[in-house]
């Protein structure tokens, strides 16, 4: 039996050693110390570097993600048994992190839910109605019937061969289902596959690409993952270091900075010193960027690179329609570039997250050229791409936008990002997803390849799943009919869901909402009476945490913060998703209105 003990001396796991698969801990000290160096030489960096050499510095992955929880400063350490584990004792960056989509109002959410469980009857409302997250099936959306059947099929191969079969599930799913297990090695979709994901499957979403875009797609490009966030963690893990930077939406800075409790450090009693160097750093960078010691989450396992990463932001023009100016890109990295930081990408998130908006196809060529021209690397969050809810825009990937212009491989480096978990599919579960990387060296594609390798590979029925989003039923198939109707039912419904609420908010005293032309959320903004603001000042939290609050406690509808994505300094909205289902929108509205009416009499100016 593996037995693992945090050590008082050092701080770190100390765990057998497991010969395949070492992680990044003892990696991670040396790159710390080297981020150290490059911040002027925090003290004790020479002796970490040094300690990597030591074999107790090596933890196997499934005490990584421990390893972040039991390492702690010395004078915790030193004051509590090296076998307890307290809140005392906790690495203070876990105490520290939090994460809005899931944080305080859902833990909130789910006690209300256990009380209504237990104890019927004894809240205002029935149901705790969940408008947080991204998360369609668990608000009642039905998975659709093709994918499901090549799953089945692919998971319980030996019912292929059975008469009855043919009677149970379509002809063309049954088809697929062969094609797809041909191209998994011995057929077992429970065996590690190839890294980068089954090479089959990739040629056949290199092929859907393709044929969305209009232009060539090398399944060498494609990277399968679990979902598109371990994604984004694999390319920002191979782009960071020392005084580099990440220009991102403010509104969506959690998606690439706290979107996962990343803010860790397995220093252990140097940290605080690399901390302070930070913080010195942070105060000489543009307003509201994000330095952090960052630990990436990818797939099961935790990844401690602890780069310095930057995060210099940019605000969307919320008068505009969410509208992204380039001006105002330039503006940030100048401002960025004079305080001695190296941007290296620009982050854009198209149908918007939590905006709502949809980019116009010259925006779009804009931001092409404005980052072929800074030298700057696209990621494109394009998860959302089904999901577009207006006659008057339309998706197009950055990747078509960049070939349309002339731009290839040695004009600009890009990295797109799809998930299975949005779209009409919303199979937020099933966690598969891809990033299609263009435009980079070999050597450096080398170097992304290690680090998708560390993770072994992405989960068989997720990397089944993004190949079938990228190629659904054709005319002709006989699931071609019944899924269109499927897909189309559940877009027009989220179309009528999402004008719904928008119209609701826009009704409401204080509140504006912009149109929803996309994605599965609006960012509806409340000008808030000072009395109002006042007394959250008195409860110790921000205006819209605690609108969201009392929203909860006398509706049960779970709505974000817009103060857990950033926004205006003064300005405060909240997120609420468009997927409870059809059905409830009016119930949901009538409840919303008479919160919103009696807070706002409440707290009447």
């Amino acid at each position: 039996m593996l037995q693992a003990q945090s050590s008082p001396e050092n701080h770190v796991m100390v765990v057998p050693k497991i010969g395949y698969c070492r992680t990044l801990l003892s990696a991670a000290v040396a790159d710390q110390a080297t981020c150290a160096e490059g911040l002027d030489a925090v003290p004790g960096a020479e002796e970490m570097a040094a300690a990597t050499a030591q074999p107790s510095f090596t933890a196997s992955p499934p005490f990584s993600f421990l390893s972040s929880l039991l390492t702690s400063s010395a004078s915790a350490m030193s004051t509590a048994s090296s076998s307890t584990v307290t809140v005392e004792t906790i690495n203070p960056k876990v105490l520290k992190c939090e994460y809005a989509v899931r944080g305080e109002i859902v833990t909130l959410a789910q006690r209300l839910q256990e009380d209504l469980k237990a104890k019927p009857g004894s809240h205002p409302f029935d149901e705790i109605l969940y408008c947080n997250i991204g998360n369609p099936q668990s608000l009642g959306q039905q998975p659709v019937t093709f994918f499901r059947e090549v799953l089945a099929l692919c998971d319980h191969p030996g019912i292929l061969e059975r008469d009855e079969t043919h009677g149970l599930f379509s002809a063309d799913a049954i088809a697929r289902a062969w094609e797809i297990l041909d191209v998994i090695p011995g057929r077992a979709t429970g065996a590690y596959s190839h890294s980068q994901g089954i090479k089959g499957l990739r040629e056949a979403i290199a092929a859907g690409i393709a044929a969305r875009d209009g232009y060539p797609c090398n399944a060498d490009d494609i990277f399968l993952t679990d979902g598109a966030s371990p994604s984004v963690c694999t390319k920002s893990l191979c782009m960071t270091n020392c005084s580099i930077g990440v220009m991102g939406e403010n509104q969506e800075l959690t998606a690439y900075s706290n979107h996962f409790p990343i803010c860790f450090s397995l220093i252990g009693a140097h940290d605080d010193a690399v901390a302070d160097k930070v913080t010195e750093r942070r105060h000489s960078l543009p307003h509201s960027s994000i330095p952090s010691i960052l630990c990436f989450y990818c797939s099961s396992r935790w990844f401690s690179c602890l780069d310095i990463l930057c995060v210099v932001p940019y605000y969307l023009d919320e008068a505009t329609g969410w509208g992204l100016e380039v001006s105002e890109l330039k503006k940030q990295l100048e401002d960025a570039r004079s305080k001695g930081l190296a941007v290296r990408a620009l982050v854009v998130i198209n149908p918007g997250n939590p905006t709502g908006q949809v980019l116009a196809e010259e925006n779009q060529r804009e931001i092409v050229e404005f980052c072929k021209e800074e030298g700057l690397v696209l990621l494109a969050d394009e998860v959302y791409q089904e999901n577009i809810y207006v006659e008057d825009k339309k998706f197009y990937s950055f990747k078509k936008i960049a070939r349309s212009m002339g731009y290839g491989d040695k004009d600009i480096s890009l990295v797109s990002f799809q998930s299975v978990s949005k779209g009409y599919y919303g199979e937020c579960g099933k966690r598969g997803g891809y990033m299609e990387v263009t435009g980079f060296s070999a050597d450096v594609r080398e170097q992304i390849y290690k680090v998708a390798s560390v993770n072994l590979c992405s989960n068989i029925s997720g990397q089944i799943l993004a190949s079938l989003v990228m190629n659904p039923p054709k005319p002709g198939d006989e699931s071609y009919e019944a899924f269109t109707a499927e897909r189309d039912g559940i877009l027009s419904s989220l179309a009528r869901r999402a004008k719904a609420l928008e119209d609701a908010f826009n009704s409401l005293e204080g509140v504006t909402c912009n149109k929803a032309e996309g994605a599965m959320y609006l960012f509806p903004r409340l000008h808030l009476p000072k009395k109002a603001i006042e007394a959250a000042k008195a409860a110790n939290t921000v205006p819209d945490a605690f609108y969201a609050h009392r929203l909860l406690d006398a509706t049960g509808i779970v709505v974000v913060p817009g103060s857990g994505f950033g926004q205006v300094p003064g300005t405060w909205h909240f997120r609420c998703t468009i997927l409870p289902q059809e059905e409830k929108i009016p119930a949901i509205i009538s409840r919303l209105k008479a919160f919103h009416e009696a807070f706002m009499e409440e707290f009447h100016d």
